[in-house]
């Protein structure tokens, strides 16, 4: 289940809510009773680093038979 966070716009408390994607949002501040509690717009909680999870993640070893600039093949450019 993803964490959101929340912020409230009356006392400027910020909350972090554990939710299911398919519950209503928090329309009501745990600190301070305001109904103007908003859902904040925040950076995912991971990152993906190094060349690619694409490129390293085969079980048997082997690499894609030939890699494209776009990674999907579909572009003008991978010719």
């Amino acid at each position: 289940m993803p964490i959101y966070e929340y912020r409230c716009e009356k006392c400027g408390k910020q909350h972090e809510h554990l939710q299911k994607l398919s519950d209503e949002p928090v329309a009501q501040c745990p600190s301070c009773g305001s109904a103007d509690y908003s859902k904040m717009l925040t950076c995912a909680g991971f990152q993906l680093k190094g060349s690619g999870w694409y490129e390293s993640d085969f079980k048997n070893g082997s690499k894609p038979a030939s890699a494209h600039a776009c990674g999907t093949g579909g572009c003008g450019g991978c010719g």
